[in-house]
């Protein structure tokens, strides 16, 4: 009988590992504009070698040259502050004070040198070339970032901003609204609790729902309430009452008939022909049968007509009105502008700060004088500040590149308009530029371009195509709208059917089957044609 016992297995194996530059590379290439200027705003609060670029104001005199060569570190960069040749001392004693400061700044650095000796006038041992692991940050390729210079001038404009008298700290919400009006009921405590749980499980319409572990809205019943609340069903049911008098009408219904009805009840139209409308025949009503109800009702049409007119002036969906979708501040991240006869890309890198790197900080790695652990963390630094360098502008490199492969297969849509949209696939423009698709799919998500055709999302810009008899591609985007502009100026007596705008289409060279119109239709949230025809 064979026993178990622990063995030492080697097996090669091959896995790809993300390195953390890599892993910082893919999430800076989601961002949009806004959340990079957050994320570097964060980074300069955490990184002191990284510093914003200030602007420079151009002048006749001859500005001083700094040697910031690492192979030279004996070479001071004061020596050649004076263009005679001759050291200016006043510029030399000021640096050696900024250098002495920020030393003492790095030192006092409360997380990562709290237990760094502040003793730094005894020499250390000078690091050797072999034992250094930092030695492979190359300084030299980023001495435009160590000068001031690099930071490109910036035009000031003069922004008007809004008053603050327009901005709330926080906006009311149904939940704010309906647990102000409890807080001045009287009721029990009991029941006061269980309102609690009431307001607390109704949706942004106002209806009372759960969510299940989908995240889908499904009903509940009170005893479900009264359950999960330790509630008494008595409690739950009289706090339902009180919640459902509260303001908005119809708030804490479980279907739209109830909604329906707590508003007519409030309205004072309890005894009217709307409440048996409502009632009993809201399918009939959703499909506009209005003949079918006046014959159940034994009422004229014109009858019906009025109370129907009532019951439009009812609101569905009563919590919308506290729980308003909040504007989207839209920026857009690059604009397409024509120059002369072709398109190019500008990045928007407005209010963006512009990095670079310390020069004070390397002049302390220049410094044989130096505590071994305060070099260490300031080349750590460095290095990650590099790498940043580094992704930041990779990530503008990609977008170009995304976009100028937009131009060129959608330049008929830059002079022409919407109508003129070509089929394009993210996997086509990934083969254009070399890259994966996925790296394309991150670099146009929540990112908007700015054309001579208005401000759109760059995803915008991908749709499917729809092959035509004749083989010619026309974009999804392009039926859908088609599809759209023929239901609203087709006859509302007698609308157009499924089958008849795939026959429209196809006389336009647009060849898709009936059940794609039906798909197209529902994804614009377009009724059917028994829905949409009017009767009289």
């Amino acid at each position: 009988m064979p026993y178990l016992e622990p063995k030492l297995v080697i097996k090669p194996t091959q896995k790809q590992v993300l390195t953390p530059g890599l892993v910082q590379m893919v999430s800076l290439l989601t961002l949009n504009k806004l959340e990079l200027t957050e994320m570097i705003q964060q980074e300069l609060v955490q990184n002191p070698v990284l510093e914003e670029g200030t602007e420079i104001v151009e002048s006749t005199e001859a500005s001083p040259e700094v040697d910031l060569n690492p192979e030279n570190p004996d070479e001071r960069p004061e020596a050649a502050a004076a263009a005679d040749g001759e050291a200016d001392t006043t510029d030399a004693e000021y640096q050696r004070l900024m250098e002495a400061e920020a030393l003492n700044h790095c030192v006092t650095e409360p997380e990562p040198t709290a237990e760094i000796s502040v003793e730094v006038a005894a020499p250390a041992e000078p690091d050797t070339v072999a034992d250094d692991p930092y030695a492979d940050i190359d300084f030299q390729s980023f001495d435009n970032y160590l000068n001031d210079g690099s930071s490109r001038p910036r035009e000031t404009e003069i922004f008007e901003k809004p008053s603050f008298e327009n901005f709330l700290a926080k906006p009311q919400t149904l939940t704010d609204h309906l647990e102000w009006q409890l807080g001045l009921a009287t009721v029990e405590d009991k029941v006061r609790l269980a309102c609690h749980s009431i307001i607390g499980n109704l949706n942004e319409d106002g209806y009372l729902c759960a969510v299940d572990e989908n995240g889908r809205e499904i009903p509940i019943t009170l005893e479900e309430i009264a359950e999960s609340g330790d509630h008494s069903l008595e409690d739950v049911q009289n706090a339902l009452e009180v919640v459902q008098h509260f303001d908005p009408p119809g708030v804490a219904a479980r279907d739209l008939r109830e909604c329906l009805m707590i508003q007519l009840t409030i309205l004072g139209e309890d005894e009217s022909i709307a409440v048996d409308i409502v009632r009993d025949h809201l399918h009939k009503l959703q499909n506009k049968q209005f003949k079918e109800i006046a014959k159940a009702l034994n009422k004229s049409l014109d009858v019906i007509m009025e109370e129907v007119e009532i019951i439009k002036t009812l609101d569905p969906r009563p919590g919308q009105k506290y729980n308003k979708a909040q504007p989207r501040l839209i920026e857009p991240d690059v604009f397409i502008v024509k120059v002369g006869d072709q398109y190019t890309v500008v990045t928007n890198e407005d209010e963006v700060p512009q990095l670079r790197l310390s020069p004070t900080y390397r002049h302390m790695l220049e410094r044989d004088a130096l505590n071994k652990e305060v070099k260490n963390y300031v080349k750590d630094c460095f290095k990650s500040a590099v790498q940043l360098l580094k992704n930041i502008e990779q990530r503008k490199h990609i977008i170009v590149k995304v976009c100028e492969a937009i131009i060129r297969r959608q330049t008929e849509f830059l002079d022409k308009g919407i109508d003129n949209l070509k089929p394009m696939m993210i996997k086509d423009v990934a083969e254009e530029v070399g890259v994966h698709p996925s790296t394309v799919s991150r670099a146009v998500a929540n990112k908007f371009a700015h054309t001579a055709q208005g401000v759109f999302e760059l995803r915008f810009f991908f749709s499917e195509a729809v092959n035509g008899p004749m083989g010619n591609g026309t974009s999804l985007l392009i039926v859908k709208r088609k599809v759209k502009k023929y239901i609203e100026n087709e006859d509302a007596r007698n609308p157009l059917t499924d089958e008849k705008i795939a026959q429209m289409l196809k006389e336009e060279g647009i060849s898709v089957t009936r059940r794609s119109i039906t798909k197209y239709r529902e994804d614009l949230k377009i009724p059917s044609t028994h829905q949409r025809r009017l009767r009289s």
